[in-house]
């Protein structure tokens, strides 16, 4: 697909950055709600609890001795630079009150494995966790099976209070991240106030950034490329599972850009989403595309030549705003039977069967 070569500087410099190296992108500014997190002063060296960093030894065991070791009050266990091989299928649990924090040239490579589900690493019914720093490298080119699409870099579940910066995910066999609930007695409990920050999610199966159960999502200057494998191939897809919404989710200032599926997707029970400030291009399904979702504000966006349309809301989806979005050639470029180009005027396209949709004359369209 022929890319534009109009961008402005800042849009080139936000493509570059997602091709860049991590230590490339930019330190500064991280607000107050990204790293702060309550945990004690322990600190702790996976290097001391046996990890080697070889790229050949399972370091899992060292990695969960480290976390287990630390007090009450929790603390940080750092990891020193090193290729650290970890079982996704025993994965790493991470604790509350914690910091994983990975210095540049820390990687966690995940052991080839044949199971349907496994994650490098857990936040499961914990709260007061961050992750910074460093890259998860998933295992989907020498993965042993083939069945199965949930093969996470982090799975997140039933937590609250989690930052997630700084951070490189890529090759994952099903999502590179992954927030959802915790079924807890009869229950299932949602995620609460995550954070995702700077991250970029790069070549997973499944998803780049996967929203289910959860409520107050924060999503900021982060990337996701190159999803593609298994569907729903989106950057991002905000899908609660059946029973239970998604909730207060904000995507602001992100690159979402060459995915199999849609750059944005909003399914069903996925309400007040927020998609702001981001540059959504080169999908090859709609940039956003909502399903049935409520209560949610397009606005501000670069939506720019994606496959099958700009924006796309189709049945039971209400109460949407799509205001103030630069739009420019979307939609297919020919007609198969015609063999001729077709207007690429399909920037907004609107299902019946919707309610209340409001799109703004402040939109800017161009072909």
């Amino acid at each position: 697909m022929r890319r534009s070569t109009d961008m402005d500087p800042a849009r080139r410099r936000l493509l570059r950055n997602c091709v860049l190296p991590l230590l490339a992108l930019p330190l500064a500014g991280l607000a107050a709600d990204v790293t702060v997190r309550a945990r004690g002063s322990a600190r702790i060296d996976v290097r001391a609890h046996g990890a080697l960093g070889n790229g050949s030894r399972d370091d899992t065991l060292a990695f969960q001795s480290a976390i287990d070791a630390l007090p009450a009050s929790g603390g940080t266990v750092a990891v020193p630079p090193g290729d650290y091989l970890i079982d996704p299928v025993r994965s790493v649990r991470l604790r509350s009150r914690m910091h994983l924090q990975l210095a540049p040239g820390a990687r966690l490579m995940a052991k080839a494995n044949a199971a349907e589900r496994a994650y490098v690493l857990t936040v499961q019914d914990v709260s007061d966790v961050e992750i910074s720093g460093g890259r998860i490298i998933g295992e989907r080119d020498s993965h042993l099976g083939t069945s199965g699409e949930w093969g996470h870099g982090i799975m997140i579940r039933g937590a609250s209070k989690v930052s997630v910066h700084d951070l490189h995910v890529s090759h994952c066999w099903g999502d590179g991240i992954s927030i959802g609930g915790s079924k807890t007695g009869g229950s299932i409990v949602p995620s609460r106030d995550i954070v995702i920050a700077r991250v970029q999610c790069v070549g997973n199966r499944r998803q780049g950034l996967t929203i289910g159960r959860s409520r107050q999502v924060r999503v900021y200057d982060s990337s996701f490329i190159d999803t593609a494998g298994t569907l729903p191939g989106c950057g991002i897809d905000v899908e609660p599972d059946a029973g239970d919404i998604a909730s207060d989710v904000v995507i602001a200032n992100c690159l979402v850009t060459r995915n199999q599926g849609a750059g944005i997707q909003l399914y069903k029970r996925a309400s007040n989403v927020t998609i702001r400030d981001c540059t959504i291009e080169a999908n090859r399904g709609h940039g956003v595309l909502a399903i049935a979702a409520e209560d949610c504000v397009i606005t501000g966006n670069h939506i720019r030549q994606n496959g099958l349309g700009g924006v796309g809301l189709r049945p039971g989806t209400r109460n949407v705003s799509v205001n103030g979005n630069d739009f420019a050639r979307n939609g297919p470029a020919y007609s198969k039977k015609a063999n001729k180009p077709l207007p690429r005027n399909r920037h907004v396209s609107i299902a019946e069967k919707t309610q209340s949709i409001r799109v703004g004359d402040d939109n800017r369209y161009s072909n």
